[in-house]
């Protein structure tokens, strides 16, 4: 069943002239909405009935105080009211209208009225005769969670609304006020040394600005390779990089975390970013090494790929049992939830630009911690050892002294280059389709493209971390690359435009994205549809043996997309699975 949306918007009220019908405790009520966002109330309704009666007491008390203009008219409304009430700026006509009266003929004579004019209307308990409804809203400082639905029941989206407010950590809007200021501040000073740079005409474009627009989603260059900080940067790179190490820090960082950030924390960020790049807010104490290694322990574990409920028992004990976890920055909040509030918890700052200092960073970490005789989790997305730098942290902790199956310990994780797939219906082996699985990375060592591999019809390929530059990995795939025409090596077999293919992101979260369609089609896909990490690419036929094609969507100009787009994840639900349906299964 098919239900229309509406368009969601935050309109800045302040100065606006409001005109509300009716003289009753729900006008009260649109009254003193308008004054909380600095908007004019001007109230409309004749005189009570009764001489000496008085309007209800909330809205007395407001018209007393003078807050609210009382046009005391005995019609209750006249057309003139919304062309002579209203500001000078917009000629006299009044910015939105409150119909709170039930009178079915008054309300309907003002909404044809204010919609002739495209003045927003809203009719207390006729959405038919709505231009623009009011949410249930959340507020915090900056932060505002509005909630509709649609006309389907105020008092549930009243419960949803308290629902969500109440699953947010403290102190969240507080922290949207800080890093809002911090944003402002680098933008500030981004603008100083980008006219400073111009007036000695080192760069003669414009440095772009990232979106401000909320209701906007990552794009595909969101999290696009950065490069390691260098002092030759010109101001367009440095700007880009320090922009987008605050959106990710926005995007990675846990709620929880978030909403304690302090004033502090925010000057320690700026520092840490001007001589090493993103930063988290650390631990000043530094832990005693002068214990012997070995006397704690490290423990290198894979989360899986993001449901909590896809951790092996394993990892789970070592979450429950750490003193100390390192995890990085993708590891989703649902794991991150499982970790005891007493437990020590830093996560990885691998931002743009940034990522080898990051990791020197956790090693130093895991091994002052782990020599001081605790023990410590170092819990990485999937599994540690599938492009997770797994046996690279490994080769350094044996160098420190710590020792396999004493000191060191590797769990497995579920990796998202099989499980990816199989939440979206992909089934990397079938024996019609595909008799081999091939993992790569799309991105080499420095952000190098590593060498692409040839085309099989029975193959499925399977790309982690390459969603950033899929255009480039497309082309690679479909044509030959400079190097291999330079060194006459062309006879790789390249893939067909038509191959069947699915980008696959967060797999298994509640946030699950899966766009299917082509390798012609998924660059232009990821641009529109934008792209959240953790993702994947999933290429060959195996994409298309439980597929069911669908009717593409349209796009506003009324042609059709070649691509579907599915949202969010069917959860596990084992609970619901009672022992005889799964013995009916066995």
């Amino acid at each position: 069943m098919a239900h229309h949306t509406s368009l969601l918007t935050a309109v800045d009220s302040r100065g606006h002239v409001h005109l509300v019908i009716g003289a009753n405790p729900l006008a009260a009520a649109r009254c003193s909405q308008s004054l909380a966002v600095g908007a004019t109330p001007i109230l409309v309704a004749p005189e009570p009935a009764n001489k000496g009666e008085l309007l209800p007491a909330a809205l007395q008390v407001r018209v007393d105080s003078g807050e609210v203009r009382w046009v005391r008219d005995t019609t209750g409304f006249a057309d003139a009211h919304l062309e002579t009430l209203g500001r000078d700026e917009v000629d006299g006509f009044v910015d939105a209208v409150f119909v709170t009266d039930h009178d079915s003929s008054l309300a309907e004579k003002v909404s044809a009225t204010c919609r002739r004019r495209r003045i927003p209307v809203n009719v207390v308990d006729r959405p038919d005769l709505c231009s623009f409804a009011l949410l249930s809203t959340h507020v915090e400082g900056p932060l505002q969670i509005g909630i509709t639905t649609n006309g389907s029941g105020c008092k549930l989206a009243a419960r949803i609304r308290r629902e969500v407010a109440s699953s947010l950590p403290t102190g969240l809007g507080e922290a949207c006020a800080r890093l809002g200021a911090l944003r402002r501040r680098i933008q500030e000073e981004d603008r100083r040394t980008a006219t400073t740079t111009i007036a000695k005409e080192t760069i003669t474009k414009a440095v772009p600005v990232l979106s401000e627009d909320d209701s906007y989603d990552q794009n595909a260059a969101f999290n696009q390779l950065v490069p390691q900080s260098s002092a030759n940067d010109d101001a367009e790179t440095a700007k880009t990089r320090r922009m987008r190490w605050l959106a990710q820090m926005c995007e990675y960082w846990p709620l929880k975390r978030l909403a304690g950030v302090t004033d502090a924390d925010v000057e320690a960020l700026l520092e840490a970013y001007a001589t090493q790049g993103a930063a988290l807010p650390q631990d000043e104490s530094k832990p005693d090494t002068s214990a012997a290694p070995g006397q704690g322990r490290i423990i290198l574990a894979g989360s899986g790929p993001g449901h909590p409920d896809l951790l092996t028992r394993a990892v789970h004990q070592a979450i429950l049992s750490a003193d100390v976890i390192l995890a990085d920055k993708l590891v989703p909040q649902g794991v991150l939830d499982l970790i005891p509030r007493r437990t020590e918890v830093a996560i990885a700052r691998k931002f743009p630009g940034n990522a080898d200092a990051a990791q020197e960073e956790l090693i130093e970490q895991a091994t002052s911690a782990a020599l001081a005789g605790k023990t410590v989790l170092r819990l990485k997305q999937g599994d540690p050892f599938v492009y997770g730098r797994g046996g690279e942290e490994v080769l350094r902790l044996r160098a420190a002294g710590f020792r396999d199956g004493q000191s060191l310990f590797v769990l497995p994780g579920i990796t998202s280059a099989l499980s990816g797939p199989l939440f979206a219906g992909i089934p990397p082996t079938h024996r019609d389709a595909a008799d081999q699985v091939l993992i790569c990375t799309g991105t080499g060592k420095k952000g190098k493209p590593p060498q692409p591999p040839g085309y099989r019809v029975s193959r499925t390929a399977v790309f982690l971390m390459a969603l950033h530059r899929i255009t480039g990995l497309v082309a690679e795939l479909t044509h030959y690359t400079a190097e291999e025409k330079e060194a006459g090596e062309t006879k790789r077999t390249l893939w067909p435009a038509s191959t069947p293919c699915a980008v696959i992101e967060r797999a298994s979260c509640p946030d699950q994205k899966v766009i299917r369609t082509t390798l012609a089609h998924v660059a232009a896909a990821i641009e529109q549809e934008g792209s959240r990490p953790p993702g994947l690419l999933v290429v060959g036929r195996a994409c298309d043996v439980l597929y069911t094609p669908v009717d593409t969507t349209a796009n506003s100009d009324g042609t059709s997309k070649p691509w579907s787009v599915e949202e969010g994840f069917a959860s596990l639900d084992l609970d619901s699975i009672s022992p005889a349906g799964l013995a009916s299964l066995a």
